[in-house]
């Protein structure tokens, strides 16, 4: 999966790399008919230099930001603000994240990645067919008023198809409706445990308990509430569910 991701990263971060391989020319920029090659040295430079682009990518064009977010207001909801820890969320984020995309980056690699690694395409046509799965992916989530509010801010009209909008476009509107989405599905989330804990406090004050913190008695009902309705196969289920097309 690491490779793949690495190959599928620079393919659409920077089309100018190529990867040395047997029966592959190093990269070669055409001028006035001829071509000059790049080292490999420099190709490996180009390389690593994407790769430090791979949080921006997996933030900006993946299933991370919904998950993640979701996951982080339903431990607020809890009253557990630092469990599970942040490394555990996040690591549960990403690899969801992993599963939910697992189809487009299959697609990535079979229609752009693999083909020019065999040497049937060149790079350029390459990248083009690599980033149209993720294209995809996003045109499916991303909600029509946040691509026209970018549209109209990057001074378009309008665009003809799908395949018009620009990535520029297309990236800040599709993290936009991410962010929506995932604000309503953590809203969703907290109304049962937000019933516990005005329940829990109404009984407290009408008991004369003022001194008493509710949230010490609400959090225990919280727990037990989330285990028997099996809350994290229930969540980690809808967020999945939630990005089918």
């Amino acid at each position: 999966m690491m490779v793949r991701l690495t190959a599928i990263l620079a393919a659409l971060l920077l089309p100018a790399v190529a990867v040395a391989a047997p029966g592959i020319p190093a990269l070669a920029v055409a001028q006035d008919g001829g071509g000059e090659t790049w080292s490999v040295s420099i190709q490996i430079l180009m390389l690593m230099t994407a790769l430090t682009l791979l949080p921006s990518l997996v933030l900006a064009a993946t299933s991370f930001t919904r998950i993640v977010i979701v996951l982080a207001i339903l431990r607020q909801a809890i009253g557990m603000p630092q469990t599970p820890p942040n490394q555990v969320l996040i690591g549960l984020a990403l690899f969801l994240s992993f599963f939910v995309m697992s189809p487009v980056l299959t697609d990535v690699y079979d229609s752009g990645i693999r083909p020019y690694m065999e040497g049937q395409i060149e790079l350029q046509e390459a990248a083009t067919a690599a980033q149209a799965p993720l294209r995809r992916f996003m045109l499916s989530q991303v909600r029509e008023p946040d691509l026209a509010m970018f549209a109209g801010l990057a001074g378009d009209e309008g665009y003809a198809g799908p395949d018009e909008v620009p990535m520029t476009v297309l990236l800040p509107s599709f993290l936009t409706s991410e962010l929506k989405t995932a604000f309503q599905i953590g809203f969703l989330t907290f109304i049962p445990f937000l019933i516990i804990d005005l329940v829990v406090s109404s009984v407290l004050m009408s008991m004369g308990m003022m001194m008493l913190s509710p949230m010490l008695i609400s959090l225990p009902f919280k727990i037990m509430l989330f285990v028997l309705v099996d809350g994290w196969s229930l969540v980690i289920g809808t967020l999945a569910a939630s990005f089918t097309a």
